[in-house]
């Protein structure tokens, strides 16, 4: 157990360096210092996540307001940051990626993707340019409007699409919220919609064939 503190010390210790703002030199930098810092006695199987009442009082380490700032936020949502965690229902890595899901980028085998964190990067950022693509009408249609009483924007948007999947936010969003959708953990579509709005992800390009 102390030897797991001291780990999980030094990633909470990565994400507050992380919280200066980073160039992409320093993105790799630290993404290098994660891989140096945890190792296979550091991984586990995590408790259930905290359910969004308890989430809230859980603040998220701020690293800026652009596709970083966007995509550490959600990983420290998802999983502390913490490359080799899978949680009690199969999910995958610093971004919680089920199987099913790493297939349509081109990933099958789960035990290289979970060893390997960059893989973990690439993944992001092709699930992502293809949630983007996906739901590319529906990003032009709502940003700006307001639903269940949150302003949509387009990170909130994809935060969402990265929880349930992009057609789970479709639903919701053509439907004016009526409806939703909560994961296993009791996160939602609009839950996630607010906690990550307002970042410029306008650097995600959108792509149908994003693999990795």
């Amino acid at each position: 157990m102390g030897k797991r503190a001291i780990k999980f010390s030094i990633l909470i210790a990565v994400l507050t360096f992380a919280s200066l703002g980073f160039t992409s030199k320093k993105e790799t930098n630290v993404l290098k210092n994660n891989i140096e810092n945890n190792n296979k006695s550091s991984r586990l199987v995590t408790v259930l996540p905290l359910d969004e009442k308890h989430s809230e009082r859980v603040p998220i380490p701020y690293t800026g307001n652009d596709y970083l700032g966007f995509k550490e936020a959600l990983a420290f949502k998802e999983s502390q940051g913490n490359y080799f965690v899978v949680n009690t229902l199969g999910y995958l890595g610093k971004y919680q990626f089920g199987k099913g899901t790493l297939e349509m980028i081109g990933i099958y085998n789960p035990t290289k993707f979970l060893n390997d964190p960059k893989l973990q990067e690439r993944a992001f950022e092709a699930n992502t340019s293809r949630n983007k693509w996906i739901l590319r009408r529906d990003i032009k249609r709502s940003v700006g409007k307001k639903i269940n009483g949150v302003v949509i924007t387009e990170s909130g948007i994809l935060a969402a699409a990265h929880l349930a999947g992009p057609g789970s936010v479709k639903k919701y969003l053509r439907s004016g919220g009526q409806l939703g959708f909560a994961d296993a953990y009791g996160s939602t579509v609009s839950y996630y919609m607010k906690r990550f709005a307002g970042y410029d992800v306008s650097s995600v390009k959108a792509n149908k064939k994003a693999r990795v």
